[in-house]
Formats: C-alpha cells, structure tokens, sequence
C-alpha cells in the first residue's frame, strides 16, 4: 500500500482509524483474504499500533475482518455460499426495514431521504462511485432507522457489514449501476406514496440483483485465477 500519509485527530483516535480502515476494506485498497500489515497501516494513518489494533478489533467484532492466531488480521473474504447465506438474510432485512419505514416515516425523514437521493444522483452523474457508494449507504440506513425497531437495526448493522465490499464492487459495471439507480428511483417513490408492499418488493428485488451481480463477479474471478494458475 502506498500512500500519502493521512493525519487524523487525536479525539476517540482509535474510531476515526476503524472508519478509515473500514473504508479501506470497502473500497478495495485492502484487498479481500489480505494481511494487514500493522506497520504500514500505521505509517500510512500516522497513528501508533496501539489505536490501529482498538480499530481492528472493531472490524472484527463487525466481521470485516478475521485475527488468526499467531498470524494477526485478514481481510476477510466470502466464499459462494457465504455470499449465498448473507444475501438471503439481508435481503429479509432489507425488506422487513422498507416495509416498517414506508409506515412509520415521518415527514422530516422523508424529507432527508429524498435530499439524499439528490445528492447521490449528483454524485452518480460525475460517475464519482465513492461518493455515491457513501450516500448510497446514509440511505439505507436511514431507510432502516425510519422502520423504528432497535433490534432489526442491531442485526441489519451486523449483517450489513459483512457485504459493504461486494455491495460497492457491484457497482463497477457501468450497466449494473444504471440498474440500481433505477431501483433507488423506485425505493424513494414507493416510500414517498407510503406503500409498504412495494418498498418491500423493490427492496428484495434489489437485494437479490446485487446478489446475482457479485455472484458473477467471484465465478468471473476465480475462473481468471484458474487460467492464470494452469
């Protein structure tokens, strides 16, 4: 990995260096089955390893990443049927959340959703992914917030972070994303008209789109490595 160093405040240090660490992971600039290497990890955030190992055990409580005896933290990285297993879950939650919040928004959280849809829209046109991929993530968790039920909350974060690194690569094919901004469309739509049986239907429906896109991705790589391979 390099890098600029980046600077970060010293205020609950060893937050801000999960944040950055989660980011990392999401985006790809730690790649998944990865090693973090401690030492440049800590060069590249100029942090010491003492806050930078508080943030990996937060990743790890989150399930971003696995500490292995004796061999420190990996990126973790979902086989086919992990994928399977976690998209099934989610795409439960998700519909559960869009149902409970198309009948329990308020109009002040309407209201955010839908300046964020702009938002994201604006940063969709600049084809900026990791601007978007960031707002994209505000939505569904207000979306989620909105449904007003603190154990669904709890569980959909947990399951949730298990997926952010496939959720944003989805989006690389130009054609897919086009696709999910055509479902976000709907999702605001279905909860503006407070329609919960369709904000269920298009969540799902979204769900499980994303599912088939990082299916074909993982077959498309691990089909690459085994040409490379022979």
């Amino acid at each position: 990995m390099s890098a600029e160093v980046i600077a970060i405040p010293r205020a609950a240090l060893h937050e801000q260096v999960a944040h950055r660490l989660r980011q990392m992971l999401v985006e790809g600039a730690i790649a998944p089955g990865a090693k973090l290497n401690e030492r440049e990890l800590a060069e590249l955030l100029n942090v010491s390893r003492t806050p930078l190992r508080e943030a990996i055990k937060m990743l790890a409580a989150e399930g971003l990443v696995e500490l292995l005896p004796n061999r420190g933290a990996i990126a973790v990285s979902l086989t086919e049927g992990d994928v399977l297993n976690t998209f099934e879950v989610m795409a439960g939650l998700e519909g559960l959340s869009g149902e409970l919040a198309a009948q329990r928004i308020t109009p002040a959280e309407l209201a955010e959703i839908q300046a964020m849809q702009f938002e994201m829209m604006a940063a969709y046109t600049r084809r900026d992914l990791s601007t978007y991929y960031a707002i994209n993530a505000r939505i569904h968790r207000a979306i989620n917030a909105a449904a007003k039920n603190p154990v669904l909350l709890t569980v959909y974060n947990q399951v949730n972070a298990r997926l952010q690194a496939l959720r944003f690569r989805s989006n690389q094919d130009g054609e897919k994303w086009k696709a999910a901004v055509k479902e976000h469309e709907k999702m605001i739509e279905a909860l503006s008209a407070r329609d919960a049986a369709g904000m269920r239907e298009v969540l799902v429906a979204h769900l499980n789109n994303k599912r088939d896109v990082v299916l074909e991705q993982l077959r498309a790589a691990a089909a690459q490595a085994s040409k490379g391979a022979a």
